[in-house]
């Protein structure tokens, strides 16, 4: 058994900034050597770099894709909120009151959202590259990762939730498909259709 990735669910959102800062001097898995970081418009893909010969140079390595947002990023509210006069002050009669203006700024967010195949393509190093993204997930504040992969003879569930590691499970039920009686019409014996 090869080590590989069954499902995977994203909703990961983590400031593009800390993305590279992570990928500056990250602790990668066996059998990549490095990482390439492409920018299309407002797509982020992170390639693996295979280490050695192991693999062909036309062979496409497994990729991270994550989509590029800008969120406006708030500073803290003033002690009194928004629209509340001072405390201590008395009525002020004919003096238009001035909201305190909240600094903000526009930040950009790298979001791998969606499933195994929107976020992670391709087969050659996808469990280490799971790897890759399990360590971003740990580092992200907000978002959920949860994922079924077998290395070698292990199957595990991983679960991540606001950058932490939370315990999850592995549940094996019946294929529905696998019961014959499944209450619907069988259109092939069917007597009122010729």
């Amino acid at each position: 058994m090869t080590s590989r990735v069954y499902r995977l669910h994203s909703t990961l959102e983590l400031p593009l900034e800390d993305v590279y800062e992570y990928f500056e001097s990250p602790d990668l898995p066996d059998r990549i050597e490095d990482i390439e970081i492409t920018r299309r418009n407002n797509t982020l893909i992170i390639s693996a770099v295979p280490s050695g010969d192991s693999i062909s140079k036309y062979t496409p390595t497994a990729q991270l894709k994550a989509s590029v947002t800008e969120n406006r990023v708030y500073e803290e509210e003033p002690e009194n909120g928004p629209g509340k006069p001072p405390r201590n002050s008395g009525p002020q009669w004919g003096a238009l009151e001035e909201e305190e203006e909240i600094e903000s700024e526009l930040v950009e967010y790298a979001c791998f959202k969606g499933d195994r195949e929107t976020v992670l393509q391709n087969t050659a190093l996808q469990y280490q590259m799971f790897e890759v993204l399990c360590e971003i997930a740990v580092r992200a504040e907000k978002g959920t990762l949860t994922a079924v992969a077998a290395d070698e003879e292990d199957i595990e569930a991983v679960r991540i939730v606001d950058g932490e590691r939370v315990p999850a499970s592995v549940t094996v039920t019946e294929d529905p498909s696998e019961d014959g009686d499944d209450g619907g019409v069988d259109w092939r014996n069917n007597e009122f259709i010729s």
